[in-house]
């Protein structure tokens, strides 16, 4: 069928072919370091001192752990202290490679570029995406997508364009308060019914304007831009003088092949001279082994958007940009990304004055066939939110070849739908409605007390972009919960901070599903922790364990402890009772027994390293405190009964 070859020539994906076989045509900056003043208003209000002393003292005695390393980089982080973060994160990054969680990577490829870095950054940067990215194809798969797709219609009344044939007619673009257009109303007959090639014109450009309105006609264009073989897809600047066309690589009366025989698609431009298309020029970065269509002008007419399956190309055909630098020269070729390109076909794209590119594909999620999409492009971004026009621009079929003018919010597309008058036609549309193109997404959450898990008051969150820039800021309700909007095209950090605690958050990579949960639960400072307070909780300490009917202090527990003795020697005031426990297995005394030897064991740790015994109290819980179900009696592994054999610091007057 004649529809069905168009759509595919037109985007690279079929051949054309007559009965008889006498011939075949296939188509087939780095960003800059924010300034530190800026930094360290945004961090001064976090109290992070208290932490940098202890954990480096610790450090400093050779004590070390990824947890430690963690929590000195944070520390220096949100005091702004940049340099001395990166070394940190440095060392994190390359003594526990599989420890370092990606918020680790970001901040310090962020450290690196405060310091001017950029090189270093950027590696650092690398590294962190590689570790948060997903596959293209399977991130951009939306389970709810249909939903979506039904959201976004009923914004445009569509009709047919009054100028379409019982034959092909698409790919309109606008020229002279009117429309160029491709069609074979002259010779589709031939082409449909004869079933041959006769070395007439196949598809050829047309116009509609001034000259020919008002004699309800269609002219075909004057001058040397049809041929023989196939010309469509047009963009014609805005004083009217240059063109940009599509057509089969065919130049001066003669048709050019690859080396498997196929005349590829090519653009070239033509001048008005006289009334008539005349001077025609091949681009210079087509080629006789892949295909070059469909272009279109950014609204300033610096650069030129088109579609290849050039070598490099994602899919089977997507789109390119390149800088029109003049006198026949162009930028380099640019291909859009895998945002917008995909493992199919990307093709007929078109720029509206305001930014917003919109094309046609089967690689993004749609209703049938090519649908059309939208995203914005502003300042050259091709990472925005790709959206789906909707019905009743896009249905089950080809849709394809959509323009728009965004001042009347009127424009044209082609489908080859049932219901038209031929096998591809024009139809006018009006926007009532404009698109959301922001992925805008809110995130909700409750900020909590750690050990307490009361909810805090007054606690402030923060959207915090990639770039380290504040995006926008709440306080938390009289329930503790909060509401804050994102860009969901974007990662985020989610930032929670109150006075006296220390400030948490969580990395939230580009989503464009359902609404984001982040819940907080804060821990306190050191220096503001209330009596009765878990020092490990407060200090964030691995939980220190005994070996079986043991009570000696393990090497890993050796670092746990140290952070204590350090935060003692920081605060001369702070009293400590270690509280130890034992799991169920044994007799109750002895239990109660081994575990007050395990106090005693860690209050005489702390006492041969300098702390004061009157600072000091011990007492041994047994099996009485159970963190689990593991009772006697009750089967439970080796694991699970070591959770309870453990100790505790609480603070006390």
């Amino acid at each position: 069928m004649l529809k069905r070859i168009l759509i595919l020539l037109i985007v690279f994906s079929g051949c054309l072919t007559n009965v008889s076989g006498q011939e075949e045509i296939k188509v087939n900056e780095k960003q800059q370091a924010k300034v530190k003043a800026k930094a360290d208003e945004r961090y001064d209000e976090y109290s992070f001192s208290p932490a940098i002393d202890i954990y480096k003292k610790v450090l400093d005695k050779g004590y070390v752990s990824s947890d430690l390393l963690k929590r000195l980089g944070n520390s220096y982080y949100f005091n702004a202290k940049y340099e001395e973060a990166a070394n940190v994160y440095k060392k994190l990054a390359e003594t526990y490679p599989d420890e370092t969680a990606p918020d680790y990577y970001f901040r310090y490829a962020q450290s690196l570029k405060t310091l001017g870095d950029y090189e270093g950054s950027s590696q650092i940067m690398a590294k962190f995406k590689e570790i948060t990215a997903t596959s293209e194809e399977t991130g951009r798969y939306d389970e709810d997508y249909l939903t979506k797709i039904e959201e976004n219609s009923g914004r445009y009344t569509i009709k047919p364009f009054g100028y379409n044939s019982k034959y092909s007619d698409f790919a309109a673009s606008f020229y002279e308060q009117g429309l160029i257009f491709s069609s074979d109303r002259d010779t589709g007959n031939l082409a449909r019914y004869r079933h041959t090639w006769n070395s007439k014109d196949f598809l050829d450009l047309y116009k509609v304007n001034a000259d020919s309105i008002s004699n309800n006609t269609v002219i075909k264009l004057e001058g040397e831009v049809n041929t023989r073989l196939h010309e469509s897809t047009s963009a014609v600047t805005k004083d009217g003088m240059t063109m940009y066309f599509t057509r089969n690589n065919f130049i001066d009366g003669k048709k050019y092949k690859d080396q498997k025989g196929v005349i590829r698609l090519k653009i070239y431009s033509a001048e008005l001279i006289n009334g008539e298309w005349t001077n025609i020029i091949e681009l210079p970065f087509n080629n006789d082994s892949y295909s070059v269509a469909h272009p279109v002008l950014s609204p300033d007419e610096k650069k030129l958007y088109f579609v290849s399956d050039m070598p490099g190309s994602v899919g089977e055909s997507d789109i390119f940009m390149t800088e029109i630098i003049g006198d026949g020269t162009y930028g380099p070729i640019i291909n859009l990304g895998k945002n917008i390109n995909t493992q199919a076909r990307e093709t007929f794209p078109f720029i509206t004055k305001d930014g917003v590119l919109y094309f046609s594909s089967d690689g993004h999620q749609g209703l049938g066939g090519l649908d059309v999409f939208a995203t914005k492009i502003a300042f050259g971004n091709f990472n925005e939110p790709v959206v789906n026009v909707g019905k009743p621009v896009n249905g089950n079929y080809d849709d394809f070849a959509f323009i728009m003018n965004n001042e009347t919010k009127e424009g044209y597309f082609s489908s080859n739908r049932t219901g038209g008058m031929g096998e591809d036609d024009i139809y006018e549309f009006e926007e009532s409605e404009p698109l959301v193109l922001d992925c805008l997404q809110d995130v909700t959450g409750t900020v909590r007390d750690r050990i307490s898990n009361e909810v805090l008051v007054g606690a402030t969150v923060k959207i915090i972009d990639e770039e380290n820039n504040e995006v926008s800021s709440t306080i938390t309700d009289s329930k503790g919960n909060y509401v804050l909007a994102l860009d969901c095209a974007k990662g985020n950090f989610v930032r929670a901070s109150r006075d006296g605690y220390v400030p948490a958050e969580e990395y939230l990579n580009k989503s464009y599903g359902k609404p984001r949960i982040v819940d907080f639960y804060l821990e306190r400072d050191v220096v503001t922790g209330g009596f009765g307070d878990d020092l490990a909780k407060l200090l964030q300490l691995s939980t220190i364990y005994f070996d079986l009917n043991k009570y000696n202090i393990r090497a890993d527990a050796e670092i746990e402890i140290q952070k204590v003795i350090v935060a003692m020697e920081k605060y001369p005031s702070l009293k400590i009772k270690v509280n130890s426990h034992t799991d169920s297995r044994g007799n109750d005394a002895y239990n109660l027994w081994l575990s007050q030897k395990r106090a005693q064991s860690t209050v005489n740790y702390m006492v041969s390293k300098g702390i004061s015994a009157d600072r000091l109290q011990g007492e041994g819980y047994g099996e009485t405190r159970l963190v689990n179900d593991c009772v006697n009696g009750v089967p439970c592994s080796k694991d699970k009964h070591q959770l309870n054999r453990r100790s505790e610091f609480i603070i006390f007057e």
